[in-house]
């Protein structure tokens, strides 16, 4: 039976020079490296973002592909992309999944865990103690 699996990892950015902290605008970039970690081919078809602000507020996004592409993967290949979103609070998170389908036709999930979106006093993001691999 094939193993499909995808690694994603997270780095997040406070994009000072678009957001207006005054008017409630707090934007972000983060770019996402996607790797086939399993022993076949497969394909990214879709997102689902779960991103929340501060304040508990949600909002859902779901879309075909990312930044406009559907990537197939070979085993061990790695996608890069940067992306974007707007808060209305200077924190929150996001989380999410991604639907993939494998060279067979089989359809699995990939899990994007949370990850913080901060800015901290001086405008910048907050440092973290390490570079994170989420899985």
């Amino acid at each position: 039976m094939p193993m499909n699996e995808f690694l994603v990892q997270v780095q997040p950015a406070y994009l000072p020079e678009q957001s207006a902290p005054a008017a409630g605008v707090y934007v972000f970039s983060y770019t996402i490296t996607v790797t086939n970690t399993g022993d076949v081919p497969a394909q990214l078809i879709a997102r689902h973002w779960i991103i929340t602000n501060e304040l508990g507020h949600v909002e859902e996004v779901k879309g075909l592909g990312v930044v406009g592409r559907q990537p197939l993967l070979q085993p061990g290949e790695s996608f890069e992309y940067t992306s974007g979103c707007q808060l209305r609070t200077p924190t929150g998170t996001m989380q999410g999944s991604y639907l993939c389908v494998n060279h067979e036709g089989d359809i699995f999930s990939c899990e994007i865990p949370l990850f913080v979106l901060q800015m901290d006093e001086s405008g910048d993001i907050m440092p973290t103690p390490e570079k994170r691999t989420l899985h």
